[in-house]
Parts: structure tokens; sequence; C-alpha cells
């Protein structure tokens, strides 16, 4: 794997909140190793160790997008989905933000045949061809359409599994995660101090409420994701 410098600096760590964690009733035992203190009854995550896992990550993400490899980012909470959804088209990316429906990933040939009326929907509402239907008629299928942009949206142009999927918040996409397990996808998870670190294949301790912490984190991986689309583009 290439070795490349990213930039990961501590103090901005500490200014966007990454460091603070759960209170510390509220925590997995296996995060110990993760954890540097206990501060009024919160734990703050060793950010040395934070900054090394995060350049591990964008190691990854280069190598795999100089390759030309396709990346799935999933983040439904509230704190999250405005994040993951900029975050992923910069990098042109897909992307689940609303809600990861159970079988997305393990069930592909029904999320496939899902995007397919999905697509179908979309060429018919721009052709106006869904306005020449009897109202009812026109009424059901946008509301189907409707439906399918919110949950399907952010993965409509996407024709196979991804070969990489990066995780905001391993509790709340837990789903998500244990179908990547079960289907051999590379997982990069953001972890809070509740959250198993044995999980995913890269887990970056980080806060995983603050939007400050979860849009840094974003950032660098993205920024990483599209400097190594440009080498893919120079080197084709």
């Amino acid at each position: 794997m290439t070795r490349r410098y990213w930039n990961i600096n501590l103090e901005e760590m500490m200014e966007a909140g990454v460091h603070f964690g759960h209170g510390t009733r509220k925590w997995n035992p296996r995060m110990a190793p993760y954890i540097s203190a206990k501060r009024k009854g919160i734990h703050i995550t060793n950010l040395i160790r934070t900054a090394r896992f995060l350049s591990e990550a964008c190691d990854l993400v280069f190598d795999a997008a100089s390759r030309g490899k396709q990346f799935l980012i999933v983040g439904t909470k509230k704190k999250a989905a405005d994040l993951v959804a900029s975050a992923a088209i910069r990098a042109r990316c897909h992307y689940v933000n609303k809600k990861w429906l159970g079988g997305m990933s393990t069930n592909w040939s029904t999320t496939e045949t899902r995007l397919h009326k999905f697509r179908d929907l979309r060429a018919e509402q721009k052709t106006g061809r869904l306005n020449r239907l009897p109202k009812r008629d026109a009424a059901m299928l946008k509301r189907q359409l409707s439906h399918l942009q919110t949950y399907l949206g952010g993965i409509k142009y996407m024709t196979g599994l991804p070969d990489i999927v990066i995780i905001v918040d391993q509790q709340e996409e837990y789903t998500a995660l244990r179908e990547c397990v079960t289907l051999g996808i590379p997982t990069i998870c953001l972890i809070d101090t509740n959250c198993d670190p044995d999980l995913a294949d890269i887990s970056i301790p980080a806060n995983d409420d603050a939007i400050a912490s979860i849009r840094l984190i974003l950032n660098k991986l993205v920024s990483a994701i599209c400097e190594g689309r440009s080498s893919y583009i120079r080197n084709r």
C-alpha cells in the first residue's frame, strides 16, 4: 500500500471535538486501547491513534481510487446525512444517507430490480410520460418515484456491489456493517467509545456525534479518494 502524507493535524482534530467520546458508563471495553483519559465523566479518545488509523484509511482509499475502485459512504443519522451526501458527491462516490434497507447489499438482485424501476420512472418523468397518464396512476407512480429517490437516490448509478464501504457511526449502521462483513467487502468505520473496534477492516476512533468531527474525518477520506481518482485518470 502506498504511504503518503495526509496532513492530519492533532490540533485541528481537537478543535473539531474529535477526541470527545461518550459517557464513561456508556462504553465498550474493547475501546480501552483507544481511550487516553476520563474527563468530567466523558471518555477522551487518544488522537495519536486516531491520526494513525485515519492515515491508514486514507492510504487505503487512495490506492483503491487510483485503481478505479468504487466506494459507498453510509451515514443515515440526522447529523451525518447532509455531510455524507456532500462528501460523496464531491468524491463521485455512491451514498446512503436516509435509511439502510435490510439486504441492500446481501440481497443485491432485489436492490438492482429496484434501481432499474427507479431509473425507468425517472426517465418517464423526464420525458413527460407520467403527466400523460390518468391522474390516479400518475400520482401513484410519482409517490413511488419519490420513495425510491429518498432511499436509493444516492446509489442510482451503482451497477454492482461497492469495492469499499465507509461507515459513519457503527452503532447506527450496524446492519450495513454486518452485510459488508458477510460479503467480504472492506469497510472503514468511524467509531465512538461505545463501539467494537474489531468489526471493521479499519476503525477510526472519533466522535461520531459532532458535526465538525464527522466533517473533518470525511473530508480527509474524500481528499484521498479525489487524489487517487486524479492519479487513475492520468495513468489511463
